[in-house]
């Protein structure tokens, strides 16, 4: 059996690695990845931080039993469905198309 038969070879990953489109997709990752985690990360030690130190606000009665602490805790549930659907738009539309010629190119070269 030939290296081909078994997949891409080491300079075909060494390669692509060093491609102007690998690069391009590595840039376009982490300029929505870092961001978004800075943005989750401070509003998560936000809620910590007043649940913490700022009991008075947070017990604060909406309705009923349900207070700004409550509101908070489930909010963070829901930033989280929204990064992830905002990631996933993203991903389709800047990602994927860059991956998708990337894997045709190395598959191509591994038949």
């Amino acid at each position: 059996m030939s290296s081909t038969e078994h997949g891409p070879t080491t300079d075909t990953w060494a390669r692509v690695q060093a491609s102007g489109d690998f690069q391009l997709l590595r840039r376009r990752l982490r300029a929505f990845v870092f961001p978004m985690t800075a943005v989750f990360l401070g509003w998560y030690l936000l809620y910590v931080l007043l649940a913490d130190y700022a009991h008075g606000f947070m017990s604060t009665k909406v309705v009923g039993n349900i207070n700004i602490g409550l509101i908070f805790g489930l909010l963070q549930f829901v930033s989280t469905f929204v990064i992830t659907g905002l990631y996933v738009r993203y991903a389709n539309r800047k990602l994927d198309p860059i991956a998708d010629e990337l894997r045709a190119e190395i598959e191509g070269e591994g038949r």
